[in-house]
């Protein structure tokens, strides 16, 4: 899913009136920003290797997102199985997701993202953001989050009406109506996932 993924890392990387450095902010918005503030740090930084800077941004990332909430969405109505191995299930799920895409983030472009909307429901909030290329169709990425304690982390994002979260789901669907628990697990540390239909 190479338009879904490169939406999202460009999303990540730029944002318009970004001001690093400032004080962390409460709204969604603002810690999206933030996070996005550190990851321009890191990925301008000609003072450390690649291996590094990769290292750098796990550390900055994936804190941004909730692992567990994304991983029990992702494996939806098979949760169950994961009963007792819940942790091993979400830690192979975060490296094999953030390891994609930290993987990922030195391919972006020179485009520009736009925060367009932000809305809030109790514990639940959604950003909305379109991306700006310098040429081509710009690109709707909407960020869906929830409250942890005192910081909104996301659970999903959703690329022109793809939800990162259902398309997991999908593959993890077609893989456990085959196979095993086992298997899937051994597919997202091999990082071999069947291709989206």
């Amino acid at each position: 899913m190479p338009k879904l993924w490169k939406s999202l890392i460009v999303c990540m990387l730029f944002a318009l009136g970004l001001t690093p450095g400032r004080a962390f902010g409460n709204t969604p918005t603002e810690q999206i920003q933030e996070t996005v503030g550190q990851v321009m740090k890191v990925v301008s930084s000609t003072a450390n290797t690649d291996e590094q800077r990769k290292e750098m941004l796990r550390k900055t990332l994936m804190p941004r997102f909730d692992w567990f909430e994304m991983a029990r969405q992702a494996l939806g109505k098979h949760w169950n199985i994961a009963v007792g191995r819940e942790d091993e299930f979400v830690t192979t799920f975060a490296e094999f997701l953030g390891n994609a895409y930290v993987g990922q983030i030195s391919s972006y472009k020179d485009e520009k993202i736009v925060f367009v909307q932000e809305s809030i429901e109790d514990n639940q909030a959604q950003v909305k953001t379109k991306i700006i290329p310098a040429n081509g169709e710009t690109t709707s990425v909407s960020y869906r989050l929830h409250r942890v304690g005192g910081d909104w982390k996301i659970y999903d994002v959703v690329v022109e009406d793809i939800s990162l979260v259902v398309n997991y789901r999908s593959q993890f669907n077609r893989i456990l109506a085959k196979g095993s628990f086992d298997d899937l697990l051994a597919q997202l540390r091999e990082k071999k996932l069947p291709a989206r239909k």
